[in-house]
Formats: structure tokens, sequence, C-alpha cells
């Protein structure tokens, strides 16, 4: 293409440009994982069927949100930030996440574990996408010795970190809209909203059991190396690890048994008792104004304010 601008690099350069910004970027991910397992203050382990009866109780204004406003207005606002283009709005989105998050009074360690497991697969972006983006009218391609079939696309690394920087802020506000109140409420929110009741018991149950099956399932295998068991790439080794996962779901599901009966024994009839009175206040309105006005903005700003 004529209007493509190609710059010419020798073959010294390609690890400057292109591998140590990788190699940093695998630092600073076993920095963040690292942090977080610093961070994460060894407890006795919780029994997760029991529901929690009020949030951490940080008394922030998110903590104090009405849940069904605070639904609605994060996910809104996540909708209008993945719709936007430009690199400079989905920067400034990912502020605004932050302070949110700053002002929900979220724990560091539970943003950094949410960014870590983020990160190898938004990595995957900044080293696929500049290579193999499509070749416009206007675009700059850096070509390594010689090899134009090879050109790394400035636009398609600029589309990478626009795509990254807009995810980021995306996973930064799941944590104001699902650690700033029980997940009972949460769910209680969704079903007043309109979605399904047994969805909402399905996904509570879900969260609740599933880390009782972990914690059998750790139990289950410290007893194994207790007497004497060692994974091996041998026979023996793969029927001892199918009759651990057969174990593991018959006491699984002779447990959901015994919960449903429980269920039933305590007057279940296909509905969950509604765990808070929920009231919409006018400050949850106007918060949520705010928020999605932030959102309005930043799609002007990035559809007309970055065109002129």
């Amino acid at each position: 293409m004529a209007d493509v601008v190609y710059i010419q690099m020798p073959w010294w350069q390609l690890p400057l440009l292109v591998l140590l910004p990788l190699a940093v970027l695998a630092v600073m991910i076993l920095w963040l994982r690292r942090m977080v397992h610093k961070r994460t203050v060894a407890e006795e382990e919780r029994d997760w069927s029991v529901p929690p009866l009020a949030d951490d109780g940080k008394g922030s204004p998110v903590h104090r949100w009405d849940v069904r406003c605070k639904i609605l207005t994060l996910l809104g606002y996540s909708f209008m930030i993945a719709s936007l283009r430009h690199p400079v709005p989905a920067c400034a989105a990912v502020c605004i996440s932050v302070v949110v998050s700053i002002i929900a009074k979220i724990p560091l360690s539970r943003v950094l574990f949410r960014l870590t497991a983020l990160a190898g697969f938004l990595g995957m972006f900044l080293v696929v996408m500049p290579f193999t983006v499509a070749t416009h009218a206007g675009d700059t391609i850096v070509v390594f010795g010689g090899m134009d079939q090879f050109g790394l696309n400035m636009r398609g690394l600029i589309l990478a970190a626009t795509i990254i920087a807009k995810a980021v802020a995306i996973a930064l506000l799941m944590e104001p809209l699902v650690s700033t109140a029980p997940l009972p409420v949460t769910l209680h929110g969704l079903s007043r909203l309109g979605a399904p009741d047994m969805v909402a018991q399905m996904v509570l149950l879900s969260h609740r059991y599933v880390h009782v099956f972990r914690h059998e399932a750790r139990r289950m295998a410290a007893g194994m190396q207790v007497r004497g068991f060692s994974l091996k790439t041998d026979l023996e080794t793969m029927r001892a690890i199918a009759n651990f996962l057969g174990m593991l779901f018959v006491r699984s599901f002779e447990r959901t048994e015994r919960v449903f009966d429980a269920m039933r024994a305590r007057g279940y009839n296909g509905l969950f008792h509604a765990p808070t009175e929920l009231h919409i206040r006018f400050a949850d309105v106007y918060g949520g104004i705010i928020i999605l006005s932030v959102g309005i903005a930043l799609l002007f700003f990035d559809r007309v304010g970055l065109q002129g």
C-alpha cells in the first residue's frame, strides 16, 4: 500500500523493542502473584455452607448502595466501557475504576488477584495482534532485518493496549459489584430485577458447595499422602486418581442429598426467603446517574472529541 509507512530497523533491536517489554510484563505478573501471596493471611477454613449474614462492614457508599441500582449501573457502565475505541478514554476508564475500588474500600489483595488472573490471557494480545492485524492505509509498520512479512503494526499494538485497558477497567468494577454485599443479597437483587429465582438459587448453592467440595478434596488428598501416595506416570497412579475422583463424586452426591433433605425438612418449597428488604433511596439513584453520566462522557469523548 502506498500510504503505509515502513520503518526499517536492524535485527538486534528486536529484543529491545519486543522481547524486553514481554520480559518486563512477565516479571510484573510474578511480582503481583508474590504480593498477593504475602497479603493472603492464613486463617481457619470457614464453613461455606453457612451463608454470610452481613457484608464486610466497611461502611463505604458502595456498601450502602442499593444492590439493584448497583447492578444496573455497573453493568450498564461496563457495556459503555466495552464500546470504547481509542486508548485515551480506555485508560481514563481504568483510572475511574481504580477510584471506584478505592471508594468501595476493596482490599488490594483481591484487586491484584483478579488482575493476575487476567494478565496471562491479556498479555497474548500484545504478542499476537501487532503481527497479525490487517494492514490499512496510514498504518506504520516496523520491519526488522528486511522481513516485511513479519512487520510489527503499530496500530495493532495500540488496538491491543486498548482492549487490555478496557478489560482491566471492567474487571476492576466486578469487585465493587460482588464484594460490597453478601452474595444472597446480590442474587436477591437480580431476582427482583427479573432474573429467574431458580437460577439465583443454583448460583448461590454452587458458590457455597464448590468450596465445601474443594475442602473435602483437600482432606482426601491429604489422607492419600499420609498413606504414602505420590504422583507418578504409571498405571497405579492413574488407578488411584480414578478412585479418588469416583469417591469424591460419590461423597459430593451423598452430601447434596443430605442437604436437600435438610432443606425440605425446614420447609423449602422451591423459594428461598428474602435475605433482606431492599429500599431504593434518592442517593442510590443519584449515584447511578453520576456513574452513567461518566460513561456517557467517555463515549462522547471517544466518538466525537477524538475525531476533531
